[in-house]
């Protein structure tokens, strides 16, 4: 099969041995893997407004560059931090195990929660804390989209063999 088709089919055959065999992927149901890892940021911002003032804006270090300097607040450093988190959260969703489900579920959770504080309570009305928002429905969008994609071609392989 040239053209791109390898890989998936790759994956079906592995996804339809693995369900022959009554197996399931190692660290399918490990805390990890239940875990939404988008409410680390989310928990760092409602700290640092409730508890410590709220101030995210204020710079914590310049990058030099050709261009000019760019100025990292301790805001875009905690975006930063909730786009990688985003990353794990999006390969993490490739899976269609029970663990995935429950971090689906999870992530909702953390997704309401977000833009409930974002729409209802003072100090997180800000541009950081939207993207941050935004990434938690990004998580929880992409992941239902790709653990179905995945799911429905383990299903197509697997009805196969």
């Amino acid at each position: 099969m040239a053209g791109g088709g390898d890989n998936g089919m790759l994956l079906g055959m592995m996804a339809a041995n693995r369900a022959q065999k009554g197996g399931r992927p190692k660290g399918d149901g490990s805390m990890f893997n239940v875990f939404p890892l988008m409410i680390v940021p989310v928990i760092i911002y409602s700290v640092v407004v409730m508890f410590m003032g709220g101030d995210l804006t204020s710079p914590i270090f310049a990058v030099p560059m050709s261009s000019g300097q760019l100025d990292l607040s301790q805001g875009d450093i905690l975006v930063i931090l909730g786009m990688f988190f985003l990353f794990i959260e999006l390969v993490k969703a490739a899976g269609s195990g029970t663990a995935t489900i429950i971090n689906h579920a999870a992530s909702m959770l953390v997704f309401v929660i977000a833009f409930g504080l974002f729409l209802l309570s003072e100090g997180f009305g800000t541009a950081t804390f939207f993207l941050i928002a935004l990434m938690t429905l990004m998580d929880t969008v992409a992941g239902f989209i790709i653990t179905i994609v995945a799911a429905r071609r383990d299903l197509a392989v697997g009805g196969e063999a």
